[in-house]
């Protein structure tokens, strides 16, 4: 997602076996009652701490390096994108749309959207198409004309994986391009090339979860594959849920919960979403953060506000996105 708009080098270990033809989620788990509500108590405490602490990111303060913090900007403003889609009423997105508003007026964010050149062209894309709603004109609108000049955006980016994400982006910002169609993109992409599922390597699996994230809009499209193509894919998505369970690898299990939503199965009925929502819980403190991408990662007992913030934001994110989605989701199944 931007949720790894620049993907993370820390990795526990992955694991091993091979299965070639992995079949579909194992099963409807019952009626998804218990795990619903264990669902919607994750959702409340991981919202409640991303609105508790966006103050870190708020252009005055002054503790996180520069690029670091643009992409966590980036990050919050694309949950706040879908937060004010499903929940739009919450207390909790009120503080955060404020925090947003003053990212996106401030002068010197385009100059730290293109502080490390080779992150611009990503950052400055998602910069121009995630301004908040009630921002119509300003500083965005200038770095989406230096990257697409009279509003048409060149192709590049040699992998599927990268085409992909930015034909999303550059759709959402409204801009003109000649990058393939998504049905392209998906049958060039590693998931439909997979063979193997195990050992999976953590970028491969991150390319997994936003290759299914950019085809559905996070769930609000259809990801415009066959039967036969959306079974395997969730049955792959079941199999990587189970095995980053397993790892304790809570960054992971949060966006194949997510990533078995958007391929239209109900992770409140199958046997491996319940365990990934259960493991989230599990991790989750009591202040609604969950610490850390994976459990080896647990700030210590001396870890700094600032510490304890870094490691715990991108993956209290995901927890957030992903539980909102999938309970607006439930909420008309239910």
């Amino acid at each position: 997602m931007a949720g790894e708009i620049v993907r993370d080098t820390e990795r526990p270990g992955t694991g091993a076996g091979t299965i070639a033809e992995p079949g579909p989620p194992t099963g409807d788990a019952g009626d998804g009652g218990d795990a619903t509500a264990e669902l919607a108590r994750l959702s409340a405490g991981a919202t409640r701490w991303i609105s508790e602490n966006v103050d870190y990111l708020d252009p005055s303060y002054p503790d996180l390096p520069v690029t670091p913090k643009v992409k966590a900007s980036l990050e919050l403003a694309l949950l706040h994108l879908f937060w004010s889609r499903v929940r739009p009423g919450d207390d909790d997105l009120a503080r955060v749309t404020e925090t947003l508003h003053k990212i996106w007026r401030d002068p010197e964010f385009p100059r730290q959207v293109a502080a490390k050149p080779a992150y611009f062209r990503q950052y400055g894309l998602i910069y121009g198409a995630l301004a908040p709603a009630g921002i119509t004109g300003g500083h965005h609108l200038a770095t989406l004309a230096e990257l697409a000049p009279g509003g048409h955006l060149a192709p590049y980016g040699k992998s599927p994986y990268l085409r992909l994400e930015t034909r999303y982006y550059a759709d959402i910002a409204g801009l003109g391009h000649a990058f393939e169609s998504y049905r392209e993109l998906y049958e060039a992409s590693f998931l439909a090339n997979l063979t193997t599922v195990l050992p999976m390597d953590i970028e491969d699996a991150y390319t997994i979860t936003h290759t299914v994230f950019h085809l559905t809009d996070f769930g609000f499209r259809d990801a415009g594959l066959t039967d036969e193509e959306r079974e395997r894919a969730l049955g792959i998505a079941d199999r990587l849920t189970d095995h980053f369970v397993e790892a304790d690898h809570w960054d992971l299990t949060g966006e194949f919960v997510l990533t078995q939503f958007c391929l239209g199965a109900d992770p409140a009925r199958t046997r491996s979403g319940i365990g990934g929502i259960r493991s989230l819980l599990a991790a989750q403190t009591p202040s609604g953060a969950i610490p850390g991408r994976f459990a080896a990662q647990r700030p210590g007992p001396s870890a700094t506000p600032v510490e304890l913030f870094r490691k715990s934001y991108h993956t209290t994110l995901v927890a957030a996105l992903a539980s909102m989605i999938i309970l607006s989701g439930r909420a008309g199944a239910c």
